[in-house]
């Protein structure tokens, strides 16, 4: 079969990855055009874009799909089927129509649940005790095609955006796979419509949502501080620096008269700091500029001390 693939970040790369490493060749990628990354904000090429280029896998980059011209280079391959996994462009009919057996999404999320652009980080914010992938046939909607397959499994309580993500590509992987080689045996699958009651929107992450409010109840601030590792990673400020916190969780103590916000505990292991309900246990953090480094080590070199504060602004609000 000739397949295509359209994908952005790591996610869809792990994906890819696996339909190399299947022997399933690819015709051709689509990705989103570079982007300045990094503190020197330089162009950087997408991680599907430097995977196709290790394999020669020819690389598609337009920034719509909108117009007959874009549409145009593309619908001169002739393809089978493109496989789509957080790609970020929608798809318009002409290409949707395009391959034979048509777009099949690798969708991080149990649809009708959140359909959009950050399912993984959505979930973990909302609490969700179940995730899993489904592939859809994809259609003119956001994310409301028909299901072709649905693969679920429990949010562990620990989990961070990062580990889940790389369950649910395996699990994506695996799924799409069996879907390929059904398709290349003659097998079809029955697409089943998306129940009607459920639907959420996942929206794209802003940045100023992983501020965290001390106020907030601790399993707030835990969930947000999982669901925003690796990226942007949860803020907070301490002495007027601006700083990460990477690893933490709820403490296990009931929590004080402090206010949130102020340092009820440092030890050769974590900060402890009240929140709204409860504390937080902060084990890694990381300053503006610097390196992830132990709590304790943050601490000692900064001279953090019971009855201190973290704050949501530089003068610890």
């Amino acid at each position: 079969m000739k397949v295509g693939f359209a994908g952005t970040p790591a996610f869809a790369a792990h994906l890819l990855h696996a339909l190399i490493d299947a022997e399933i060749q690819v015709a051709l990628a689509l990705t989103q055009p570079d982007r300045p990354r990094g503190r020197g904000q330089k162009q950087t090429p997408s991680p599907v874009k430097e995977l196709a280029r290790q394999h020669a896998i020819p690389v598609h980059q337009p920034s719509s799909l909108a117009t007959v011209e874009a549409q145009s280079r593309l619908l001169a391959h002739e393809l089978d089927v493109l496989v789509v996994a957080a790609y970020g462009l929608l798809l318009p009919a002409p290409i949707l129509q395009w391959p034979r057996h048509g777009c099949i999404n690798v969708h991080a999320s149990l649809l009708p649940r959140w359909r959009g652009a950050a399912p993984v980080q959505r979930a973990l914010l909302a609490g969700d005790h179940e995730s899993g992938i489904t592939l859809m046939q994809m259609d003119e909607g956001l994310d409301t095609g028909p299901m072709l397959d649905v693969v679920r499994f429990p949010i562990d309580e620990r989990d961070t955006a990062g580990t889940l993500e790389h369950k649910l590509s395996t699990a994506g992987a695996t799924a799409i796979l069996s879907y390929l080689r059904d398709l290349a045996a003659g097998t079809r699958r029955i697409a089943t419509p998306q129940p009607a009651a459920g639907a959420t929107y996942a929206s794209k992450i802003d940045k100023r949502e992983a501020e965290i409010a001390w106020s907030s109840a601790v399993a707030t601030i835990d969930r947000t501080v999982r669901a925003f590792d690796p990226v942007p990673g949860t803020v907070t400020w301490c002495a007027g620096q601006r700083v990460k916190i990477w690893r933490a969780r709820p403490a296990t103590t009931p929590r004080g008269a402090d206010a949130p916000g102020t340092v009820v505990a440092v030890d050769e292991q974590a900060i402890t700091i009240a929140c709204g309900d409860g504390a937080l246990v902060v084990e890694e953090l990381q300053p503006a500029g610097g390196r992830r480094m132990n709590a304790a080590v943050f601490a000692a070199g900064r001279r953090v001390e019971v009855g201190g504060r973290f704050g949501a602004t530089p003068d610890g609000a």
